[in-house]
């Protein structure tokens, strides 16, 4: 016979596991009893497992709105999605924001496109529809309606939602704003939402922190509501990574 030690007699301080078997334990198979496994071995089984195992899937927030989530007029960099994304990855929450946002859309335009909006099954959507109704003058009953069954699919297929509210121009009248007003607070009460109620709070009318147009904010505009929002978003995602 052969001089070669076979591996279950190899002394104590040699690892006692073949290749093939430290292949079946990273798979999570049993592997053959062949005698103690010394701590070196364990350690890097151990090791192996871990660094086989996947990461932790960063929290998916939708911004599913208008121009003022879409960041038209501005950078890529400038825009509400990027801005709210660093901010809350410097408050070491692990997040990807996506930009769901279309300039010009209704809130009817959200109903119509909220199946392939909702593509990357995020964890938190920020719903911000309705700016776009207004500039229209559309009947405030239908933005209502639309809001509601965009809550009311949200609901229904489980994804957190804040409610990002919106004002009508006082310019339009007291009877516009006395029927549009009331939607958003409304409707957060009803589907049990957080409400975040003036998107552009702290921005409007503010030259230095609009765009020309006067409506959409600049940089620093989109930085102040995002330092706004971000108390809102911060409760309903998950403990900071550190």
């Amino acid at each position: 016979m052969s001089g070669k030690k076979s591996s279950a007699e190899n002394g104590p301080g040699e690892l006692i596991a073949t290749r093939d078997e430290i292949g079946l334990l990273r798979l999570g198979c049993k592997a053959p009893h062949r005698g103690r496994l010394p701590a070196l071995g364990g350690a890097f089984l151990a090791a192996a497992i871990l660094f086989a195992l996947p990461a932790a899937a960063a929290t998916k927030i939708l911004a599913l709105g208008d121009s003022l989530f879409a960041g038209f007029g501005l950078a890529p960099a400038d825009g509400f999605t990027a801005q709210l994304q660093r901010a809350l990855q410097a408050d070491h929450y692990d997040v990807q924001v996506i930009n769901g946002s279309v300039s010009g859309d209704t809130s009817a335009d959200g109903v119509s496109r909220l199946g392939w909006s909702l593509a990357d099954k995020p964890d938190l959507v920020l719903l911000e529809l309705g700016g776009n109704d207004v500039l229209r003058g559309l009947d405030p009953e239908r933005t209502r309606a639309n809001l509601d069954t965009l809550l009311s699919r949200l609901q229904a297929g489980h994804y957190k939602t804040i409610l990002v509210g919106m004002l009508a121009p006082r310019n339009l009248g007291p009877d516009y704003a006395a029927k549009f007003d009331p939607i958003y607070p409304d409707l957060a009460k009803k589907y049990g939402v957080p409400l975040y109620p003036f998107v552009l709070d702290g921005v409007a009318l503010d030259p230095k922190l609009t765009q020309p147009d006067g409506i959409h904010p600049n940089p620093q505009g989109v930085a102040i509501i995002v330092a706004r929002m971000l108390p809102v978003i911060e409760k309903a995602l998950p403990p900071r990574s550190g």
